[in-house]
């Protein structure tokens, strides 16, 4: 399906599903932008911002599960909406910040709650009732959000970093949380109101019986047949690695850019570019997933992963940093359009939304615990190697697993 198509059947909660994501993906990288210089402002180590982070995606992991069940029952408005001013609150809060505890309480899980809601998971669902069949690039075009978000939030954010400072950072998050929240509620009210969910008829793709459109009841697997399979834990295993890697890069690659000579600015906006990366990144995993699959696209982000880390290992060059980054940065959102793909391909539709969301919860838990241990790693090495050793050895696991599930048959029950 062509976009003007798209946009014919829902353009504006395709761009609302589209600014929200570019909000909450730009916001949630804040931190590793400032990591370095918080720690070294308030004298913490980086241990404990690690574990701010840990405790961060565990909260938006559960969160995420709840708010996908408050997506079956509420209007999506007040569910984005609401996420807004709760991560506004939180993260802009974060300026104040001198204790621990307030960075914990405030970021760990105010605005852990606030992003949670503004996630993938109730966008997905709004965009996969009002396009039925046609939710994969409908899907994949408001996941870019995240990529063009961490480009141009953090571009401007590391200007603001170097010429004000570390707190500023996030009140100018706090602030692009508060007026984006008025602009999802007026918004999707105005399309619940005035739109339609699709026009095709019934047992057409784009309807609510027809392919695509909702699961028939017995159409599947429940979770109990899905957690008998070996393909459900290769699933599990190989999001597990993928989030542990995919925020110890974001948490930390900043930092560890600083810590190598690398000027504040370019460093910032490594971070920054990875998101561009991340955009060409996602949607040509998209489109490779229609013609072969999830699994070969996965399968090649990771062998691109095996380059880049034994690269960091034997050079940490300026180059060679900027590259790591940036190929990293096309590997970065690859996962993400495909775990409903991976679900719905070995699982059918019965319990699409439950089997996704425990995979999803997965894939952030291992995030906190890859940000946490690789400050952990810092701290009593005094440099990353270590960290990097350890994100190879995971990415040729992770390769071996894609491999596995590109050669195993599908599952449905």
């Amino acid at each position: 399906m062509r976009v003007k198509d798209l946009w014919r059947v829902g353009g504006l909660a395709l761009t609302l599903g589209f600014l929200t994501l570019f909000i909450g993906g730009g916001a949630r990288h804040g931190i590793g932008l400032v990591l370095k210089p918080m720690a070294e402002s308030l004298d913490w180590d980086r241990t404990l911002l690690g574990a701010v982070i840990a405790v961060f995606m565990v909260t938006t992991a559960f969160t995420m599960v709840l708010v996908g069940r408050l997506a079956d029952r509420y209007a999506p408005a007040w569910i984005l909406a609401g996420g807004c001013l709760v991560s506004a609150a939180g993260i802009g809060l974060m300026a104040l910040t001198e204790h621990a505890w307030q960075a914990l309480l405030l970021y760990g899980v105010v605005f852990a709650v606030g992003n949670g809601a503004i996630s993938i998971t109730p966008v997905g669902v709004m965009l996969t009732r009002r396009f039925g069949a046609r939710a994969g690039l409908a899907n994949s075009i408001a996941i870019s959000g995240m990529g063009v978000g961490q480009l141009l939030i953090l571009s401007g954010l590391s200007v603001v970093l170097v010429e004000a400072g570390w707190r500023e950072v996030f009140l100018w998050l706090g602030l692009l949380n508060l007026v984006t929240a008025p602009v999802l509620l007026i918004g999707l009210l105005r399309d619940r109101a005035g739109g339609t969910a699709c026009s095709d008829s019934p047992g057409s793709p784009g309807s609510p019986d027809g392919p695509g459109g909702r699961a028939a009841p017995g159409d599947g697997a429940t979770v109990r047949q899905a957690a008998g399979t070996g393909g459900f834990w290769a699933l599990m295993a190989f999001y597990a690695v993928c989030g542990f890697q995919d925020f110890f890069v974001s948490s930390h690659v900043v930092a560890f850019a600083l810590d190598q000579g690398v000027a504040p600015l370019l460093a910032g906006n490594l971070l920054a570019f990875m998101g561009l990366a991340g955009l060409v990144g996602v949607l040509t995993a998209g489109a490779w997933s229609d013609r072969s699959g999830p699994a070969w696209p996965a399968f090649a982000s990771f062998i691109v992963r095996n380059a880049l880390f034994l690269l960091v290992l034997v050079d940490r060059s300026p180059a060679a940093i900027a590259v790591f980054a940036l190929g990293y940065g096309l590997t970065f959102w690859v996962t993400a359009p495909l775990t409903v793909i991976f679900v719905r391909d070995r699982f059918g539709g019965r319990n699409l939304g439950t089997i996704s969301g425990m995979v999803t919860m997965t894939h952030h838990i291992a995030g906190g615990l890859g940000a946490l241990i690789g400050a952990m790693v810092f701290d009593a090495e005094g440099d990353y190697r270590a960290a990097f050793a350890l994100m190879l050895a995971l990415s040729l696991v992770a390769s071996a697993i894609t491999w596995r599930l590109a050669r195993l048959p599908k599952t449905r029950h």
